[in-house]
């Protein structure tokens, strides 16, 4: 019986990335927060049409990563580079920008122009808020990588809900003190999502600010000066919102601010899930470990990666923050969510129920070792009653 030899490199079949034209999900998807008020246009009586994207994204997507499950294949390494090259990933990128502003100025302008229930209302701040915290995980794929346009686009898109501070805090800050006590952006186990919340937000703006003070003060630049990467979208924020106060009055005031806010608690849901309850190791050197895949919650839903650009393969994107998209890896044996993220923000937005699907796991994904596990504190000693912990053993059963 003679065995089978693999054949040789340039004989065997080309990849093709199946998922290559899915991907245009991500453009079309933020222009889906205009149904409610693109309906109401048409002539639609029903207040059920601002619900409609509402439902889709965190009813029908958490469904369907259910339905669908996971994608759990990997491009091989040697079409890696090639990948990184083609620039269509990177377009789709850059085509978001246009969709994601157009989209908040024409729902400013409706809000602003029609008179609405406070139901209507309600629904289309809490889509568009959701939609600007879409926009900033573009500026976090954007962020990442070395290329001129695409950062600068990244800082510009932060700009929509007013969060300029972002990159700098990503990559300089979370990157670096990622599952650390030293990392305001990495949950603890026990903690809930509101009370983290009250810690990430002002503490992500003053770790950027500190951040951005060194680096003008090493080069001998004022920290007010222009050269400030939190200014320059600040400025912008303050223009864009101006104008539409100018152009519409103070009445729509309340609508920026709340979607500003939604957009930036979908921000700090996503911290929230990405690192819960993991823990780097600190060595005698008073350095930590270096973060790997295990140090973050991975997910291959398929439905909900494709409207976040792989996002959800968050292992990946740590180990290597300058892969892009296309090419992040899933490995085995990662800390796994149940669903992806948009199923998880309703979970995690219910603490009682949070804490029920994830303890468990970060028990399990720590193989009960209390000293891989970031845990609350002041939650601390009960927590380890409560699951038969010991700092000494790792628990016989996490269940």
């Amino acid at each position: 019986m003679s065995a089978t030899l693999p054949l040789p490199t340039d004989q065997q079949p080309a990849y093709r990335d199946r998922k290559r034209l899915m991907w245009l999900l991500s453009v079309i998807g933020p222009a889906g927060v205009t149904i409610g008020p693109v309906a109401h246009l048409l002539g639609a009586t029903s207040e059920a049409w601002f619900f409609v994207s509402i439902a889709f994204f965190y009813g029908v997507i958490p469904l369907l990563d259910w339905l669908l499950g996971e994608d759990l294949s990997n491009p091989p390494e040697s079409v890696v580079p090639r990948l990184e090259a083609d620039r269509y990933y990177r377009w789709i990128n850059y085509a978001v920008v246009p969709v994601l502003w157009g989209s908040l100025l024409f729902n400013c302008i409706f809000v602003a122009t029609h008179e609405l229930s406070w139901m209507a209302w309600l629904a289309t701040t809490i889509i568009t808020g959701s939609m600007l915290g879409f926009g900033l995980n573009l500026s976090h794929e954007l962020g990442h990588k070395k290329d001129w346009l695409g950062r600068k686009l990244g800082l510009f898109n932060s700009a929509l809900g007013g969060y300029g501070h972002f990159s700098i805090e990503h990559n300089r800050g979370h990157h670096r003190h990622v599952a650390t006590a030293e990392d305001p952006a990495s949950s603890k186990m026990g903690e809930t999502i509101y009370r983290f919340a009250f810690r990430e937000l002002p503490g992500a703006f003053f770790r950027a600010w500190d951040l951005e003070s060194e680096r003008l003060e090493r080069a001998g630049k004022s920290v007010w000066s222009l050269e400030n990467e939190i200014i320059q979208p600040a400025l912008i924020s303050l223009v864009l919102y101006g104008a539409l106060i100018a152009a519409f009055g103070l009445q729509l005031l309340p609508f920026l601010l709340i979607t500003a806010f939604w957009g930036a608690f979908q921000l700090t849901s996503a911290n929230y899930i990405e690192h819960y309850g993991l823990l780097r190791r600190k060595l005698p050197d008073g350095r930590y470990e270096r973060c790997e895949p295990h140090h973050s919650w991975n997910s291959n839903h398929i439905v909900s990666n494709l409207i976040v650009f792989h996002l959800q393969r968050h292992s990946d994107h740590h180990a290597h923050p300058t892969r892009r998209y296309q090419s992040l890896r899933d490995f085995p044996n990662l800390p796994t969510l149940p669903n992806g993220y948009f199923g998880m923000f309703l979970v995690a937005y219910i603490p009682p129920l949070w804490f029920r699907v994830m303890n468990p796991r970060v028990i399990a994904a720590c193989n009960g070792e209390v000293r891989r596990m970031h845990i609350e504190p002041a939650k601390k000693n009960r927590l380890l009653r409560q699951y038969g912990l010991s700092e000494e053993q790792p628990a016989a059963n996490a269940a």
